[in-house]
């Protein structure tokens, strides 16, 4: 039972890790695109509660990895 806890844990890191290089991917390519103080600070704000969700996710997963170690 906590065997599942641990993979679905993992799986939570992964996607949270996914959201924070698509986050960093998305700004890296808003900085090349030359674009404006302005619309650079648009992209971050779009950008910013995806990032932040993403590490949360992140984190959750993590801690139900942990959990499920210490417990099982």
């Amino acid at each position: 039972m906590l065997d599942i806890v641990i993979w679905v844990g993992a799986a939570l890191s992964l996607a949270g890790l996914a959201g924070v290089i698509w986050c960093i991917l998305k700004v890296m390519k808003a900085r090349r695109a030359g674009l404006t103080d302005e619309q650079l600070r648009a992209v971050l704000a779009r950008v910013l509660p995806i990032n932040l969700g993403a590490l949360f996710v992140s984190v959750l997963g993590l801690m139900m990895v942990v959990a499920g170690a210490i417990l099982s």
